[in-house]
């Protein structure tokens, strides 16, 4: 198993499609694994911290892993067959865990709930992980870019718009 972290949750803004991209804590590739929206809003929402008055979904299976005496461990993304991935969430319970099916989508969501950590399996990583291009730019625009936009607003005259 490989640990990872969540590096980002991704949107099309031509389309519905959204990834949620999983980074290698100590490596260099990255997991790009498509989602549906609500689960990508479930987790975008926990992570910048929104309060939600009443429990979501992921909320709730939370609550009743914990009130019915369990703790989540950990998550794992553990398959991929014919595009579709798979992952398990590990739930103890008096002592033994037990390795639930899931979504990977719903797996993160959970997780980024109570905190837990994210694995990978490492025939997955082999089959799908991907390695930032030196020839891909991954910093739209850099402070040096913006520049050229900074000049032109430096020298607008705002006196000239009148009242």
């Amino acid at each position: 198993m490989i640990e990872m972290t969540l590096h980002s949750v991704l949107y099309s803004l031509l389309s519905r499609h959204r990834v949620v991209l999983l980074k290698e804590m100590e490596g260099e590739h990255y997991l790009p694994i498509w989602i549906g929206v609500h689960e990508s809003d479930a987790i975008a929402t926990r992570l910048q911290g929104a309060a939600i008055p009443r429990p979501l979904t992921h909320d709730l299976l939370a609550n009743v892993i914990k009130d019915l005496g369990g703790t989540v461990r950990y998550v794992l993304v553990n398959d991929l067959s014919d595009s579709t991935f798979f992952a398990r969430i590990a739930v103890e319970h008096d002592g033994e865990v037990q390795l639930v099916d899931s979504r990977p989508s719903d797996a993160i969501a959970l997780a980024v709930r109570v905190s837990v950590p994210i694995y990978c399996d490492e025939s997955v990583i082999g089959k799908a992980g991907i390695v930032p291009s030196p020839e891909i730019r991954t910093n739209v625009a850099g402070e040096e870019e913006l520049d050229v936009f900074r000049n032109f607003v430096d020298t607008l005259n705002l006196d000239d718009l009148g009242d």
